[in-house]
């Protein structure tokens, strides 16, 4: 896991690719609990919010499920739910920049 973050993107969508980047390095399997949003916050020295809004993040897109009073924990199919994501992303921002920069050539 990465320890320091960049001003490319906000801190919350740099916490939520290090969780998918350890879900899809093998470090987090299906079912595992994930660390928590203090230890996050601590570890970081960030804010315990910016913590939540990034983990909250892959809940809603189903890689990470809360057991509640227990944590968060990743969920069945994760893996592939990020590699689709991934794939889409490398297609939107790189293959049709692409395109348009072939097409802008005639």
């Amino acid at each position: 896991m990465k320890t320091n973050f960049d001003s490319s993107q906000p801190i919350f969508q740099q916490i939520s690719e290090m969780i998918e980047d350890d879900i899809l390095n093998g470090m987090y399997q299906e079912d595992d609990q994930i660390i928590s949003m203090a230890q996050f916050a601590s570890t970081f020295q960030i804010n315990p919010a910016t913590a939540v809004k990034g983990i909250g993040l892959l809940v809603s897109e189903g890689i990470l499920y809360k057991k509640r009073g227990l944590g968060m924990y990743v969920a069945k199919g994760a893996k592939q739910t990020i590699m689709g994501k991934r794939r889409i992303r490398l297609y939107d921002e790189m293959v049709l920049k692409l395109l348009e920069e072939a097409g802008s050539w005639e």
